[in-house]
């Protein structure tokens, strides 16, 4: 691990000047995760560690306020799963919550860092880009509000500036009533990364919100507001070309050492249709 310099903010416009000077050399510690591997790996060598766990403006957890929850950046993935509103509002993303790490992970890890760390394996990913969360950087240029569908690149590039970091991430009340689930799939038992990781999302429209993961640079959210997969009466044969439709933009890698293209590929539709199934149930049962 190369020698880095530690710095503790005490307020948002105390990291915010920080950064405006080093941004380019620094990297943000919350949960760390992620972070602490990629430094004794020397997979990077910044100059400055910025810890944001000091500052009180982060502090504030889950909240909810104007038609939105907000997750500040020192929100642990523990937090997730034991918050009401949470459960209340958004049960896929305890689903995907549940599937990170182990217990000691889950106490640690940030829902903000899972995010930031862009992995395309993030099981946090797929139900958040379904509920339409924004994230909420915060730089010497002011405040920016990203969809989080924008906010992804490819694996470990987001749309994040140097000299920025993630405060909040603010995920809509759903307006209209929706069930949504989150499924994945993994090589082996424990807390292994997902071969697949997918949420299905289901309005009382009849607009079904696709989400997938690991079969790709980046998570994939797809659209499509025919009905057709809610229909009751409509044949398989068509529920399985929206399905092929929806699927179209997974291109799994061919040196994954955690499943080939084929079986990810395969998997898709398997997970897409167990996800659809228990969103619509949820959808029934109160729009949960």
């Amino acid at each position: 691990m190369s020698a880095f310099d530690y710095i503790r903010p005490r307020s948002i416009s105390e990291a915010v000047d920080f950064l405006k000077t080093h941004g380019s050399e620094s990297r943000m510690l919350a949960g760390g995760t992620d972070l602490l591997i990629q430094l004794r790996n020397n997979e990077i060598q910044p100059s400055f560690i910025v810890d944001l766990k000091q500052i009180a403006e982060l502090q504030t957890g889950i909240q909810q306020k104007n038609g939105f929850v907000s997750i500040s950046a020192t929100t642990t993935v523990s937090d997730i799963l034991m918050s009401n509103l949470i459960a209340t509002y958004f049960p896929a993303l305890i689903d995907a919550a549940k599937a990170i790490g182990s217990v000691q992970i889950r106490n640690r890890a940030t829902i903000v860092g899972n995010i930031c760390n862009a992995s395309p394996a993030a099981d946090s990913a797929p139900p958040l880009l379904v509920y339409g969360a924004v994230v909420v950087a915060i730089g010497p240029n002011g405040t920016r509000h990203i969809p989080l569908n924008d906010f992804f690149i490819r694996s470990g590039v987001t749309s994040l500036q140097k000299d920025e970091f993630v405060a909040f991430i603010e995920v809509p009340i759903p307006v209209k009533k929706m069930g949504a689930a989150h499924v994945r799939r993994t090589r082996r038992r424990g807390h292994d990364l997902a071969s697949v990781t997918l949420c299905c999302g289901v309005e009382e429209t009849g607009t079904v919100r696709l989400c997938y993961g690991s079969v790709g640079p980046r998570p994939v959210l797809v659209v499509d507001k025919s009905g057709v997969l809610v229909d009751k009466n409509a044949s398989e044969e068509s529920k399985a070309a929206i399905f092929d439709s929806m699927f179209a933009h997974a291109s799994p890698s061919k040196t994954s050492m955690r499943a080939s293209p084929a079986y990810r590929l395969a998997m898709l539709r398997i997970l897409g249709k167990q996800a659809l199934e228990l969103a619509i149930c949820r959808l029934n049962e109160g729009g949960k």
